[in-house]
């Protein structure tokens, strides 16, 4: 049999290294401090307004009522767009993780989706504009107007991008999640689910894992339970990695066939 690989396991408390024994397996009544959603939000909403007002700024230098001499007007323009798209992203990230931290109910679809995706608003907000501006106006120059729109057009496409919460996360499925698993959880440094066992078949490869409470795997963006770790410990009614969950399926199903065959020779 294969020796075990060793595992580096890093608590998400502390963030340090912890010996394989000493780990604390029973969780918490209270739930363990994951950060402030909204300092978070807060921070979003301010960069968001700084976003808007290089918007507004952006529109000021391309109809020529900004015109700073130390630098060209194409130059000027360009950098207030790409400013406006690094405050709209980072703004964004600060509000996905504000939204892991204190998640919003899905009981309302419409709000639940508004509210994971105010990134993807807020990005609209500060370029489109800019975009139908740029557009209607009829005095600009035609190769300033063409680049500025293709500017605004880009970044749009990629705040909207980054903006956009792919793996949301509702108050429901945390609360989901916290009942059923009574004990700490495991994720690797990269991938979007987290586990109960440390020795899980799809953990083979990770050389690192963390370890801390749910409430701490689903801040850190693992928002579903590794599929082969909720067979394993017969867990239901928690989100899962469906991906995994296939895999599972099509292996059982490729085992009964076998089975069967095996048995009919």
């Amino acid at each position: 049999m294969a020796e075990k690989k060793k595992k580096k396991i890093i608590s998400a408390d502390t963030g340090l290294e912890v010996e394989a024994g000493s780990r604390k397996k029973a969780k918490m009544k209270e739930a363990a401090p994951v950060g402030n959603a909204g300092g978070l939000r807060a921070g979003a909403v301010v960069l968001w307004l700084i976003a808007l007002g290089l918007e507004i700024l952006a529109v000021m230098i391309f109809s020529g009522k900004v015109n700073w001499t130390f630098m060209p007007s194409m130059y000027q323009l360009v950098g207030a767009l790409v400013l406006d798209l690094v405050f709209v992203i980072i703004g964004a990230q600060l509000w996905k993780k504000a939204n892991k931290i204190k998640p919003a109910s899905e009981k309302n679809k419409f709000t639940f989706w508004l509210w994971n995706n105010m990134g993807v608003i807020v990005c609209a907000i500060c370029f489109i504009p800019f975009v139908v501006l740029a557009l209607l106006n009829k005095e600009a120059d035609k190769k300033t107007k063409a680049i500025a729109v293709a500017v605004a057009a880009i970044a749009l496409i990629i705040g909207g991008l980054a903006s956009y919460d792919w793996n949301p996360v509702s108050v429901e499925q945390q609360q989901a999640a916290i009942n059923a698993i009574a004990d700490d959880v495991y994720w690797s440094p990269f991938g979007k689910v987290y586990h109960t066992h440390d020795d899980c078949q799809s953990l083979n490869q990770s050389d690192e894992l963390t370890y801390g409470t749910v409430e701490q795997a689903i801040a850190a963006n693992r928002t579903r339970l590794c599929s082969f770790c909720a067979r394993r410990d017969e867990i239901s009614g928690v989100a899962t990695d469906e991906i995994a969950e296939d895999i599972v399926e099509a292996a059982m199903e490729e085992l009964a066939e076998n089975a069967e065959l095996e048995n009919a020779a």
